[in-house]
């Protein structure tokens, strides 16, 4: 009963909004032929009759039934479609408010019988060709996000100087990968093709900080023999982030969550990945040591804390630099900086840069910032270094505006 009264809720507000919209295309579209006046206005009912019925399947048909793709596709597409007309109801409202001034105006001047004639105060053409000119802004944003955006692999590299880095390690340079979200792909070529733009730059070693999947290990499957070619020197290592421990889905039972769980972690094995749960590997080289701690999905959030450091930090006194794999970025707040001041750089992702945002130099903005204190790309408190990836995949909304997946190259250099 509770879901049927928030879908019949949804669905009034979205008709309030499709009502204010059609005012704007009735304005817009008066001086038109009749037939083209026809053409318009039951288009645009037979559409919202469409993305009504869109909705309905969404809410109560079977997720599993036609694939988490098309769902997410159609999802996608009822957002992208209200926000734009969102968009276009701004206008509607400042032409319903200047009107309603207007009114309110001529009833004190002229009094209460000059407003009750029966003449009505026309809508500002000016406005309503900007309410559906503004619509199509936002939507095209999205179109151009998906068709472009998503698979617009950019090498992002940063050098982070280390006072205590040993010169065995000096010029190391580290790869990372981060929220690949498996399940979200329509363009294996693509993906193949951010996979092989990475493996052009040689890393020395390759981080993977979590979120193979959305819900399901079976999401991976396919892209198993593309991730598998990701390949090091020194060894590809990883961690889990909050999508991968099927936590967003209803199991049949906590023995069929597991189970699924365990097929992640054989995924991982598959993809030649040394997958760290809440453990360290201690890499030496010419006499010297680095430690690379990974742990479980933790995060200062509502998110499930999986991750254990100090099982992780366990037995690395003798390691000069001490690497951290951490999915979530509020996790360096939180406990790293607070507890473990001698983890020289950590690296995080989940945060996506919310898909969406603006980088032009050294500015940037996104939504995320409103959520993540650290969202995107390097942060630095003392001799503590953090950094944020935007992720390789997407979720959700399938395309990025203006926040392109990323491919990362870290040099380490002794200070």
């Amino acid at each position: 009963m509770a879901k049927l009264m928030t879908f019949l809720i949804l669905l009034v507000i979205l008709s309030l909004i499709d009502l204010y919209v059609y005012q704007a295309i009735v304005t817009v579209s008066k001086d038109f032929t009749s037939g083209w006046k026809l053409f318009i206005r039951y288009g645009f009912w037979i559409f919202t009759a469409i993305t009504f019925g869109a909705i309905l399947w969404y809410a109560y048909g079977d997720p599993y039934k036609y694939g988490t793709q098309l769902r997410n596709m159609v999802l996608t597409g009822i957002f992208m479609v209200y926000l734009s007309k969102l968009f276009g109801v701004l206008f509607v409202l400042i032409d319903d408010i200047q009107r309603g001034i207007r009114w309110i105006t001529a009833f004190f001047q002229r009094g209460a019988d000059a407003t009750s004639t029966g003449e009505t105060i026309p809508r500002s053409e000016f406005l309503a060709k900007a309410a559906v000119i503004t619509a199509t802004i936002p939507f095209a944003a999205m179109t151009y996000g998906i068709i472009s955006g998503a698979h617009d692999y950019r090498i992002r590299r940063r050098t982070i100087y280390l006072p205590n880095l040993p010169k065995s390690f000096d010029g190391i340079r580290i790869g990372q990968l981060s929220d690949i979200h498996s399940g979200s792909f329509f363009s294996r070529t693509a993906v193949q093709g951010g996979v092989d733009m990475f493996l052009k730059e040689k890393p020395d070693l390759i981080f993977f900080t979590g979120d193979l999947v959305n819900n399901q290990t079976s999401e991976v499957k396919d892209y198993v023999p593309v991730f598998s070619k990701l390949k090091a020197p020194l060894g590809v290592y990883s961690v889990t982030g909050n999508h991968d421990y099927g936590d967003y889905v209803s199991w049949s039972s906590p023995e069929a969550k597991q189970k699924n769980f365990n097929d992640l972690m054989e995924a991982h094995k598959q993809m030649g990945f040394n997958l760290l749960m809440n453990e360290n590997k201690i890499l030496e080289q010419g006499g010297d040591k680095l430690a690379i701690l990974g742990i479980e999905n933790w995060g200062a959030g509502r998110f499930a804390k999986y991750g254990k450091l100090d099982l992780a930090y366990a037995q690395t006194d003798e390691a000069a630099v001490k690497l951290l794999l951490s999915h979530d970025p509020s996790h360096w707040d939180a406990q790293v900086r607070l507890n473990y001041n001698d983890i020289d750089v950590m690296f995080a992702g989940h945060t996506h840069g919310f898909q969406f945002g603006v980088e032009i130099g050294d500015f940037k903005w996104s939504p995320s910032q409103y959520v993540y204190k650290q969202w995107a790309d390097l942060y630095q408190e003392g001799n503590q270094h953090l950094y944020v990836n935007r992720g390789f995949g997407y979720i959700g909304y399938p395309g990025r505006v203006g926040i392109p997946p990323e491919l990362t190259i870290i040099e380490l250099k002794r200070a």
